[in-house]
């Protein structure tokens, strides 16, 4: 039968490997945490719809804490002539977009966007979607003023000078691009409306960041990783010498 003995590790395989455990460890330390802060964010969003209203001075004052969703209410009007439609939009398997409405607050001069909802829209040729319009005149609102939504991977560049026409089709909201188009300063976060049946819009929101389950993921795969350096290890260590004859 085979006899196996341990070969000592030089001081390289040592220092590799504990280099490897250490990082693959800490890695995944660092993703369980990602996970636990995404959870208290989630439900804090949760939460933050039944918060009590509060006036924009308040509700910019508590959201200069990220994780922070302040249940604003202000009062202006929206911009007729100006909005954008938010595409590639997924509502429960469907396709469409989010319409953007441009709101002046009473008393501020940068303008609020406004997430108005869903609305469906198959891009079928010579078709818009079909969402009500602003209301006109003044108006108050209720939403969750919240930070805006990353936009992914930025294909094409910004294609917002070359429309003429309103509102401007886009596949990513960028502040600083916006404000450029606008040729007016906005905002730093964008109001979520409250839900209201009688919108036409679908209003289901949720914190627009990677979930908590996928940092669980993650950490589960980095600790992987340190089972297999060790396994490596071992095996790499743990010689055949020869035959035993019994």
């Amino acid at each position: 039968m085979s006899a196996r003995r341990w070969q000592q590790p030089t001081a390289f395989a040592w220092a590799l490997t504990v280099f490897g455990v250490a990082a693959f460890c800490a890695l995944g330390v660092w993703q369980m945490d990602r996970a636990a802060q995404k959870r208290r964010l989630f439900a804090a969003f949760a939460g933050a719809a039944n918060a009590p209203l509060l006036d924009f001075a308040q509700a910019n004052a508590i959201a200069q804490d990220a994780q922070r969703y302040p249940h604003l209410r202000v009062q202006g009007h929206f911009l007729p002539e100006r909005g954008y439609w938010l595409d590639e939009q997924i509502e429960q398997d469907r396709v469409g977009v989010h319409a953007i409405g441009v709101f002046a607050i009473d008393g501020q001069s940068d303008l609020l966007l406004v997430d108005r909802g869903w609305a469906a829209w198959n891009h079928t040729p010579g078709t818009a979607p079909g969402a009500p319009l602003p209301p006109a005149g003044e108006t108050t609102l209720t939403g969750l003023y919240a930070p805006f939504p990353g936009g992914g991977l930025r294909v094409g560049g910004n294609a917002l000078p070359g429309q003429k026409t309103w509102p401007k089709l886009t596949l990513f909201l960028d502040p600083g691009a916006i404000a450029a188009d606008l040729d007016r300063a906005i905002q730093p976060r964008l109001l979520l409306l409250d839900p209201d049946a009688a919108s036409g819009f679908v209003r289901t929101w949720k914190p627009q960041v990677m979930p908590p389950e996928r940092h669980l993921g993650y950490a589960f795969t980095w600790f992987g990783f340190v089972a297999v350096t060790l396994a490596i290890f071992v095996i790499r260590h743990w010689k055949e010498m020869g035959k035993c004859v019994q």
